[in-house]
């Protein structure tokens, strides 16, 4: 799989950058991080060009965020249920919601790098909750620059350890998540034992 990405990196180039960064922040399975990675060691071999790869890698993010909210905007249902239809997509869905409910519109910064498999569910729950999309495209716009700049430059710096940096970077990933949803988890019940407390409780009667 990864020799074949590597092929396609060398192959496609900035175009295919582009295409699969937009579809990654749709929540489509494809190999986004790793492509930005190969595509920095590229640069740094001098088969792709640096800039064009880093705004090649931005533009399809930002333009795939913003689509990702809009259309969670403008289908709220079929979305919602597209989003429920599948266990892995629901599960994500929730801990994308504990984070926004956690952390605010800087989640929306944080899920686009610090969280990136919560990136595309946090687009999507910002649009259901119908968010202020100029603070989303703000917040998104500004994730976007870490992401791009972390993954393509540690591509461009680790050019002979793409694998390993990219293992290493997904075993982070998903640590980072897991801790999210237990963090939402000890909200949820919180809250919910603030609730139950405030609850008035009936007295006997004799």
């Amino acid at each position: 799989m990864n020799e074949m990405i590597l092929a396609l990196a060398a192959d496609y180039g900035v175009p295919l950058l582009f295409v699969v960064t937009f579809l990654s922040c749709l929540a489509l399975p494809v190999p986004s991080s790793l492509l930005m990675l190969a595509s920095g060691g590229f640069a740094a071999a001098g088969d792709l060009s640096l800039p064009m790869v880093a705004i090649a890698a931005y533009c399809g993010a930002v333009i795939g965020d913003n689509l990702g909210y809009w259309i969670a905007r403008a289908l709220s249902e079929p979305v919602q249920h597209w989003l429920s239809a599948n266990p892995k997509r629901a599960a994500l869905r929730h801990k994308a919601e504990a984070f926004m409910d956690k952390w605010g519109g800087s989640s929306i910064f944080f899920s686009c790098w610090l969280v990136a498999p919560l990136g595309p569910h946090v687009n999507y729950v910002s649009g259901l909750s119908r968010f202020s999309w100029p603070r989303f495209a703000l917040w998104g716009a500004a994730g976007e620059v870490v992401w791009v700049s972390l993954y393509v430059g540690l591509g461009y710096v680790f050019a002979d350890n793409i694998t390993a940096i990219a293992s290493l970077l997904g075993n982070l990933s998903g640590f980072l998540v897991g801790g999210v949803l237990a963090t939402g988890l000890g909200i949820w019940l919180v809250r919910a034992s603030k609730s139950r407390d405030k609850k008035p409780r009936r007295r006997r009667q004799t």
